[in-house]
């Protein structure tokens, strides 16, 4: 069942191109955590600085059973090129919870203990 996906623009124009784009990398997404619940995805053009031209900032969410995963990419001038980067990040944070999940991170115990 695919992953509800809910896509937010700000300050920018809707554009059906990076729609699809944002649609396709988060089904990517579901590959990695097979439990993925949902996603937000927003992406925004904040304010408009003299001297470094347009930049975008990316934020997505990422519902997981027992919490929220967010990644907060910002201030680069392409939005394909923030969008890669957030999604990279996001796949790696899902990643470490899926290893979480089946138990295949190692827990330290007793740290800062010591035999008497």
């Amino acid at each position: 069942m695919p992953v509800p996906v809910q896509i937010v623009f700000h300050e920018i124009d809707h554009s059906e191109a990076l729609e699809n784009h944002i649609r396709e990398k988060t089904r990517k997404l579901e590959s990695f955590h097979p439990k993925l619940l949902s996603s937000h995805v927003s992406v925004e053009q904040p304010h408009r600085h003299k001297h470094q031209g347009k930049l975008f900032n990316v934020r997505i969410s990422l519902r997981v059973p027992g919490g929220e995963l967010v990644v907060n990419r910002d201030q680069h001038q392409d939005v394909y090129v923030a969008l890669r980067d957030a999604f990279d990040a996001a796949r790696r944070q899902l990643e470490d919870n899926a290893r979480k999940v089946r138990g295949d991170v190692k827990v330290h115990e007793g740290r800062g203990t010591e035999a008497e």
